[in-house]
C-alpha cells in the first residue's frame, strides 16, 4: 500500500491511497474460509460448499468490506506516525473522476480530502492585564441573605388581603369582547405568585385583594414566558402564545410566608446545636457562607474575559469548505447544507476555542495524572454523600464507587475536562496581570 500525501493550501490537503492485490488477499481469502465453514446451503454438508459458490455468492461485500478496513487503519496511522494535525477526519473525495470496478480490478486507488489544523502561536504575557471582579459582601448583602434564610425556615399563614410576595390561588376565567364569562372557554384554578409578575400594572391589580375579589387581566401580562401562561391557565403552549382574550381572576386563598425570628433556634436548625451562640456570629458565618458562594460566579467571569479577548487576539482561517461537508458526512441525524450554513458560525467559534486552549495546554505542558482524576472522583462522592449521611464512607467501598463512575466514559471525560479546566484556568492567573475589583451584588451581575 502506497499513501502520499498532496497539499492544496495550508488548510487542506488530498491523500492518494494506492491498494495492491497483495495488501487485502490474505485477509480476503480468510474470510471466505470463514464462509465456507459457517455456510448452509441445500445439496451440501456443512464445511464443504464448493470455493467458488462462496466467492460468488460474498466475494464482493467481503472485498470491499477488507479494503474499507485496511483504509480506515492504513489512513489512521499514516495520520499519526506523520503527526498530522487534521480537523474531523479525512472524506472519500466526491469528485475523484476515478471509476471502482470491484468484479475485475486488482488494484485500486483512492482520492481522501482532509482538513488541516492551521499555525499560530499563543502568547499569554504579563502585558495583558484582566479586572478579577468579586462580589462585595457588604452588610445590605448580609441581610438580605439573612432574610431569604427567616424565609426559608419560615412558615405559611393564610392573610387576609394581598401584599407584596404573597400566593394568590384562584380561578381563572376566560372573557368574551363584551366582558362576559365564555362559554366553553378557559376555565382553570391556578396560583398566582405575586413576586414572579414583571408587569408592574397587573402586579398593583393583584394587590390589596380579598377573598372572592375579581379583577380582570390581560393573559399575556400574568408572564413574559407563555410556557408559565400556558401552565396557569391549563392551555397548550401555543394557545398561550395566541391568546388576545382578558381573564377574570377570582380570589379563593391568599397565602403568605412568614419569616421566622433570628435567634437560637434557629442558628440549632441551620448548623446545628451550639455552633452559633450570637447575632454577631451568624453574621459572620453568613458572610463567609457568601464569599464561598460566589467565588464560580468570579472565576466563570474571569474566564469568559480571557476566552473572548484570546478570541480576537489570535486570528487564524479554518479550512471552512471541509469542515461543512464533513459535519453533513459524519452527523448521526440527516443534516442539509442549509442547516450547516445557519449554525456553522457557532460551531466555528467552539472548534476555534477549541483549538487555542488545546494549543495553550500543549504548549505549557499542562497534563492530568490519572491519580488525580480518581482521588478528585472520591471527593465529588464523599462531597456528594455527606450532604445525606455524614457517617464516613468506607475506603474499600469509596475506591469502588470512585471505579463505577469513571466507567461511564461521559462522567470520565466531564471529570478530565474539569481538572484541565482548572489548570488552565490557575495558568491564566500566574500568566496575566489582573486587577481585583470589589462590585456590589447588582452590579456584579449587570457586567457578568
Amino acid at each position: 500500500m502506497n499513501i502520499t500525501q498532496e497539499n492544496v493550501d495550508e488548510l487542506n490537503a488530498v491523500l492518494r491511497v494506492k491498494v495492491a492485490a497483495e495488501d487485502y488477499l490474505p485477509k480476503v481469502e480468510s474470510a471466505l474460509k470463514e464462509h465456507q465453514k459457517k455456510a448452509s446451503i441445500p445439496g451440501f454438508r456443512p464445511g464443504k460448499v464448493p470455493t467458488g459458490m462462496i466467492k460468488k455468492m460474498y466475494g464482493r461485500s467481503i472485498l470491499v468490506e477488507a479494503i474499507n478496513k485496511l483504509l480506515n487503519d492504513s489512513l489512521y496511522n499514516y495520520i499519526n506516525e506523520n503527526k498530522i494535525e487534521v480537523l474531523g477526519n479525512p472524506l472519500p473525495k466526491a469528485d475523484s473522476g476515478i471509476h471502482i470496478d470491484w468484479d475485475n480490478q486488482k488494484d485500486f486507488e483512492f482520492l481522501y480530502e482532509m482538513g488541516l489544523a492551521p499555525k499560530f502561536n499563543v502568547d499569554l504575557s504579563a502585558k495583558d492585564k484582566f479586572t478579577y471582579k468579586t462580589v462585595k459582601i457588604d452588610e445590605d448583602l448580609i441581610n438580605k441573605y439573612i432574610s431569604d434564610i427567616s424565609k426559608r425556615y419560615g412558615k405559611v399563614e393564610n392573610v387576609e388581603v394581598s401584599g407584596e410576595g404573597d400566593l394568590l390561588n384562584g380561578d381563572f376565567v376566560e372573557l368574551d369582547a363584551n366582558g362576559e364569562i365564555l362559554p366553553g372557554g378557559i376555565f382553570k384554578t391556578s396560583p398566582i405568585f405575586l413576586d414572579r409578575i414583571k408587569d408592574e400594572a397587573t402586579k398593583k391589580a393583584l394587590t390589596g385583594l380579598r377573598k372572592e375579589d375579581k379583577v380582570i387581566l390581560e393573559a399575556q401580562k400574568l408572564s413574559d414566558n407563555p410556557v408559565d401562561i400556558a401552565s396557569m391557565l391549563g392551555i397548550e403552549k401555543e394557545a398561550a402564545e395566541k391568546l388576545t382574550s382578558k381573564i377574570q381572576f377570582t380570589v379563593k386563598n391568599i397565602s403568605r410566608l412568614a419569616g421566622s425570628e433570628i435567634n437560637q433556634e434557629l442558628f440549632d436548625k441551620i448548623y446545628g446545636e451550639g455552633t452559633v451562640t450570637s447575632t454577631e456570629e451568624f453574621k459572620v458565618k453568613i458572610k463567609d457562607e457568601l464569599s464561598h458562594m460566589f467565588v464560580n460566579d468570579s472565576e466563570r467571569k474571569f474566564y469568559n474575559d480571557v476566552v473572548e479577548y484570546l478570541m480576537n487576539k489570535i486570528n487564524f482561517d479554518l479550512p471552512t469548505g471541509f469542515l461543512k461537508r464533513w459535519i453533513v458526512a459524519v452527523n448521526e441525524k440527516p443534516v442539509t447544507p442549509e442547516q450547516v450554513e445557519t449554525e456553522f458560525d457557532e460551531y466555528s467559534k467552539g472548534l476555534k476555542w477549541s483549538l487555542i486552549e488545546n494549543k495553550i495546554i500543549k504548549d505549557n505542558g499542562i497534563q492530568v495524572a490519572n491519580e488525580e482524576i480518581i482521588d478528585y472522583t472520591k471527593q465529588m462522592i464523599l462531597e456528594q454523600f455527606g450532604k445525606y449521611d455524614p457517617t464516613p464512607m468506607p475506603e474499600e467501598e469509596l475506591n469502588k464507587t470512585a471505579q463505577r463512575v469513571l466507567s461511564n466514559k461521559e462522567e470520565a471525560k466531564k471529570i478530565y475536562e474539569k481538572l484541565y479546566g482548572e489548570k488552565v484556568m490557575t495558568l491564566f492567573k500566574t500568566k496575566f496581570t489582573l486587577e481585583n475589583q470589589e462590585l456590589t451584588y447588582d452590579d456584579f451581575f449587570k457586567k457578568a
